[in-house]
């Protein structure tokens, strides 16, 4: 049957992806929870690659919030999720939403998505610039988990649905290689900023 072996394909996307979380930090479990249903996991183009790369990130933010204070692991696993996160986003929008800001029907999608990005940085070096082992430093994470995983939600139930509608599954393949190449770089240049966000007034 199609539909058990899309499902399969599936399940096996997510746990390669959640695999790739725990390598960072074998003993601390990743309790992800049902993750929201997306016709693009497991696919071979771009937005399944996104979509492995969002599941290992959910992983990471489950296994950080697992983690207490003192434990050397939530130290890990925190740089590796903003340096991993730096170099998606930096790749997502070279590879993918450059494109898709040319199309006047999509502009929007790809403008929101960036701004998402830009919006998440400033999260990401609010949580860096505190201090990592005292017990309040959960509660700024939680916002910045909140934000990340609505994010990669509207991405994976809107943005890329509509991406998808002007792509050819050739351009999409390409995008998947372009991507690829770029979040390897990008990750491996990520500096980890630390800068306290300013409460609005």
């Amino acid at each position: 049957m199609p539909h058990q072996s899309s499902l399969l394909k599936q399940q096996e996307a997510k746990s390669t992806a959640v695999a790739h979380a725990k390598v960072i930090a074998p003993g601390v479990p990743a309790r992800l929870g049902s993750t929201p249903s997306t016709t693009f996991r497991g696919n071979p183009a771009i937005f399944g690659r996104l979509v492995e790369d969002h599941d290992k990130h959910r992983a990471l933010l489950a296994m950080i919030e697992a983690t207490s204070p003192k434990d050397p692991a939530r130290k890990l696993l925190f740089e590796e999720f903003v340096r991993d996160v730096h170099g998606h986003a930096a790749a997502e929008e070279q590879a993918l939403w450059s494109t898709i800001m040319r199309n006047p029907e999509t502009t929007q999608f790809a403008r929101h998505a960036v701004g998402d990005h830009h919006k998440i940085d400033k999260l990401m070096a609010d949580a860096a610039a505190r201090d990592i082992t005292s017990p309040g430093w959960l509660r700024h994470f939680a916002k910045l988990k909140e934000e990340y995983l609505d994010h990669i939600l509207e991405e994976e139930t809107e943005q890329f649905v509509e991406a998808e509608k002007t792509l050819s599954p050739p351009d999409q393949r390409y995008m998947r290689r372009v991507f690829s190449r770029r979040k390897k770089a990008e990750k491996a240049a990520a500096e980890i900023e630390k800068k306290i966000a300013l409460k609005p007034t």
